[in-house]
């Protein structure tokens, strides 16, 4: 491992953005046979008892993919199976929908997958990028020049950095999308957000449940603990800044009043954070030298654990694209390559984010004709076993093939194809 501070440095490929997705994206990369830099501030370490404000519910394909990169072991300890995913139409509607409960047991799963706080995974995937990575740069990017030939990446630490594709993974202010001259479509929805954790007198028994009203939702998700939840609540912006305002003990108070007797009785709710809800789409996933990943291509409200694995896949997409590239002797950051990371990405990008905002915005209407549209849907799995599972496996995975390098281990990886 080399953590270079100055001069000048080339890569096959440089990944900004030292976030979950990626870090990611410069394992999987490397992994591949690329020679990558990864750019980006090093992860704050958190010391204190709790460091599990905001957490990641990592889907199958997800685990598969960290396996693959030998992170996965790191995480055991920190993860929580989600065995059980429960919604309940907790609104005031004459036409409220049914609840349903789907099992990872009907698809013959032991979960759909794992929960992990953010600041654990990206720690993790933090230290084996520093293990395995030839260049690991903890600065930011100052500017990046873009020509036919290559991109230049201009650090805070003032070191030069050439490369021939260039992976915005900075999130939502991306300088790499901005240099790319990339645009993106806004959703401005009057809701925000606020994710914490709380400690409750019976077992989670590893049920994540979601509870939907109107204007938003009250989500728990189970952690290693069996009487902690993480949560995450979404409400209008005017409920959110007066939840925020609360303290510890009238939050509990009004949380207790929503999840009732789910978890039995409320209590130790950890540190709040913030955050508003939007949705975010960049017009081209790929161009000039540059292929967007995770929140700099894509955001959408924090609804049925969309938003990280989306990033994950376009990670590992990513490294299929190159790896063909390098295979064949091409340039990884060619336009042909950038097309065909585009096109892997469409279709899986464009159904999560369309299928989230609906569901997003049928809590937010009081219209009949769509919460009755709502209920059909629901009392439909409920009495359709295999129209329920067909939704779940849905969920879990894209409607297109898996990237290789998510494709369970028992599968050899077709990388490049």
């Amino acid at each position: 491992m080399n953590d270079l501070k100055t001069g000048e440095l080339h890569s096959d490929v440089a990944v900004v953005g030292a976030g979950p997705a990626g870090i990611a994206a410069a394992l999987a990369l490397a992994h591949v046979g690329a020679k990558v830099a990864l750019v980006g501030p090093a992860p704050v370490k958190f010391e204190g008892a709790r460091p599990e404000t905001r957490t990641a519910a990592l889907l199958t394909s997800s685990v598969d993919f960290l396996k693959r990169l030998e992170v996965w072991d790191a995480l055991i300890p920190h993860a929580a199976p989600l065995k059980v995913i429960r919604i309940v139409d907790a609104s005031r509607s004459l036409l409220r929908s049914p609840d349903i409960t789907f099992r990872a047991s009907e698809l013959g799963l032991e979960a759909f997958g794992y929960n992990v706080a953010n600041t654990v995974l990206v720690d993790r995937l933090y230290a084996r990028a520093r293990a395995v990575l030839p260049s690991v740069l903890s600065t930011t990017v100052k500017e990046i020049t873009l020509s036919q030939r290559e991109a230049r990446l201009e650090l805070g630490d003032d070191t030069c950095l050439s490369t021939q594709l260039v992976a915005g993974a900075d999130g939502r202010k991306s300088v790499c999308r901005a240099a790319a001259g990339i645009e993106v479509d806004t959703k401005l929805y009057d809701q925000g957000a606020i994710a914490t954790s709380f400690r409750h007198s019976l077992p989670h028994d590893g049920t994540s449940t979601e509870l939907h009203r109107e204007l938003g939702s009250v989500t728990s998700v189970p952690t290693p603990d069996a009487f902690t939840s993480s949560l995450i609540w979404v409400a209008s912006t005017t409920e959110i800044e007066e939840l925020m305002a609360s303290d510890d003990s009238g939050f509990a108070v009004v949380l207790q009043s929503r999840l009732g007797d789910v978890l039995g009785i409320v209590s130790d709710v950890g540190p709040r954070a913030q955050f508003p809800v939007g949705g975010l789409s960049a017009k081209q996933l790929a161009h000039n030298r540059t292929a967007l990943v995770g929140e700099a291509a894509h955001i959408m409200p924090p609804i049925g654990a969309q938003g990280l694995n989306l990033g994950l896949r376009d990670a590992a997409a990513l490294a299929d694209c190159v790896a063909g590239a390098l295979r064949r002797g091409q340039d990884p950051g060619s336009q042909v390559v950038l097309s065909s990371y585009a096109r892997a990405r469409k279709l899986d990008i464009l159904s999560r984010t369309v299928g989230v905002d609906l569901l997003n915005r049928s809590l937010l209407t009081s219209l009949p004709p769509i919460q009755a549209a709502r209920g059909l849907v629901l009392a439909g799995l409920n009495a359709l076993p295999p129209l329920r599972r067909m939704v779940m496996r849905a969920g879990l995975a894209p409607p297109a093939a898996l990237p290789s390098l998510m494709r369970p281990m028992t599968e050899a990886p077709n990388l490049g194809a």
